[in-house]
Formats: structure tokens, sequence, C-alpha cells
């Protein structure tokens, strides 16, 4: 779910055209599967699904977002979550316990004829499961993407990656890689375009974000931006209730951190959050190297497996420029 920082980033962030963005692209490949599995969706809520009931919403999206990214120039490479540190479990709980109310709610919404509430309680019953990530990297592994499994939390490992000089941006919706220390986060890769957000269509593009800006503009460190995250709430603790961004960079600022967060939450483990954030676990061993896809591979996975329509396939094949040539995906940069 990512930090609430957007009140005191909103100045940073810099529109950022899609001609610019050429380079390898580092993907939170947890959170780019969540935002497709919440947006391809029927306007019922409905997910795309196969003759067996399985969900396919995130091998259309790999499937057509990374035809997009490779048109535009951006070499994709797919970081995936590992084993989450221990403080992280009472978060996940409550995440699990939000996605089975709003399953309920779904459901609820649907019997009522309530369309609208039933595509926004699907979309936050939206989950990540085995089935998911393997069969997201079965089709990785056949269009010819790496993709890299990090040791922790993927947004860590993309922000490593970043700071090696091995890829060149990270992407994901979240500020949490700003945290881990990326030097450039890109936001609205995976879900730009015309969405439809509180009953208006709106236009999202991709935006950039520096986080020597970020510093240099608020006068503070890195040390400090995650301080203020943590009054705020992270994926490791709830904050302080009714503290916002705002409110968490000034008591950072006037060095009231620890007197705050030590009244309101006494028992937090600050040093483990602290270091975690600061030298996450992560590998030097992965190999990134973009490969021609198989085609017929493709076709096997999605249209047998998984019912896809032929003819899109093919035409998304056509497009990566593999059904007429064989071109590899080093054509394209």
């Amino acid at each position: 779910m990512g930090v609430a920082l957007r009140d005191v980033l909103a100045e940073y962030k810099t529109p950022v055209a899609w001609e610019n963005l050429h380079g390898v692209a580092a993907i939170d490949a947890h959170n780019a599967l969540y935002q497709f599995l919440s947006i391809i969706r029927q306007p019922d809520g409905t997910p795309l699904m196969d003759e067996r009931g399985r969900v396919t919403s995130h091998l259309s999206g790999i499937l057509f977002r990374i035809l997009n990214f490779i048109e535009k120039g951006i070499k994709p490479v797919f970081v995936f979550d590992g084993e989450p540190p221990s403080f992280k479990k009472a978060t996940i709980e409550v995440r699990r316990e939000q996605r089975e109310r709003a399953s309920v709610q779904w459901q609820e919404a649907l019997e009522r004829g309530d369309k609208e509430e039933a595509y926004r309680q699907a979309r936050s019953a939206s989950r990540i499961d085995h089935f998911v990530i393997e069969s997201s990297q079965d089709l990785l592994r056949l269009m010819g993407i790496p993709w890299v499994q990090a040791p922790s939390e993927g947004e860590a490992q993309a922000a490593y990656m970043v700071q090696r000089g091995d890829a060149h941006y990270t992407v994901s919706q979240d500020y949490d890689t700003l945290l881990f220390g990326t030097p450039v986060l890109v936001r609205n890769l995976t879900v730009s375009g015309k969405r439809k957000v509180r009953g208006r269509t709106l236009s999202i593009s991709p935006e950039r974000i520096l986080l020597k800006e970020i510093m240099g503009g608020l006068g503070i460190t890195r040390e400090e931006l995650i301080q203020v995250a943590i009054l705020v709430g992270t994926d490791f603790n709830p904050g302080i209730h009714g503290i916002g961004a705002k409110t968490a960079l000034k008591h950072v600022r006037q060095g009231q951190f620890t007197a705050s967060l030590s009244k309101h939450e006494p028992g937090f483990d600050l040093p483990a959050t602290i270091n975690f954030f600061l030298s996450p676990p992560v590998t030097d061993t992965y190999a990134l190297s973009w490969g021609n896809p198989d085609q017929e591979g493709i076709r096997r996975m999605l249209c047998d497996g998984y019912n896809f329509s032929l003819e899109r396939v093919n035409t998304a094949l056509e497009k990566l420029g593999v059904s007429f040539g064989q071109k590899t995906l080093d054509h394209w940069f």
C-alpha cells in the first residue's frame, strides 16, 4: 500500500514524456501486478478469467504493458518480493482481513445491482497469490523479459539495482522505494492512460521524482525522510493517528521525532526499522538479459492454456516484431 508522503512530495513530481524514459526500468513486480489485477476488470468488478475460473488480468497486463514499454524504448526488468521481515507480519494480516471484507462487500454490491460499488470493492479485494506470481514469471520468461527474485522487499532490491547503475530508475506507485534509497522513481508507468476516478475520466501520465531533489528541497537527510514516513505510517508500523506528512515533517525538523514516537508507539522497534530501510537485504546475484520472445510458447500459454484470443495475441506478437522477421528485443533499442 505504500507510505502516505504525497503532501510533502507533490512539488517534486515532474511530468516526464515517454520518449525520455529510454533505458532499463526496475519494476516493483508486486506493485505492478496489483495494478493490473485491480484495473483490468469488467464494469461489475469481475476480473478477466479463463474457462476454468482462473484470473488472467495480470497476464493481459504484462503482455500489453510490456509491448507498450518496448515500443517506447524501455527495457523492463521485474523485481519480485521475497521473504518479508518479521515486523511486517501485522501489516500483512491487516491487509488480508481488508481484502476479505472487500470480497464480501463486492458480492453484496453485486446482489444489490450496484455496479459502481461492486467495482470499487472488487479492486480492494485484489490479491496476489502463488498462481499469479508463477504464471507471471512464466510469461515473462517466454517474452524474453528478465525478472529478479529479491531476498526480501522487491522495492529495496529495485532501488539497489538503480544505485548500482544496473537500472536507470525504479517503477512503482508507492513512495517506499525512495525510503530504500532509489535515486530515481517513476510513477504511473503501469497505470498510465485514461482512468475513471470517482465518476470522472482522467488522463494519467508518467511522473519522475528524484531523491536528491526531495532532500535538498525539504532540507532533510534520507534518514529524516524515513522518520517522517514512520510518523505517518509505513508497511512496518501503523504511524500516529492524526499525523499527516506535513505535520510529521514539522516534527522531524523541530527535533520532536523521538518524543512523538515514544509517546504514541512506545513498543516500536525503531532501530530495526531504520536499519531495514537504510540497509535492506538485497542480492547481487542476478543477470539482466533481454531475449527473443518465444512466440509459439506465448501462444500455447495464453491461447491454449488461458483462453486468450489468438487474434489479439498474434497482433501483439506482430507489434513485438517476432511474427515476421524474427527480430530480437535489441531491435528496439
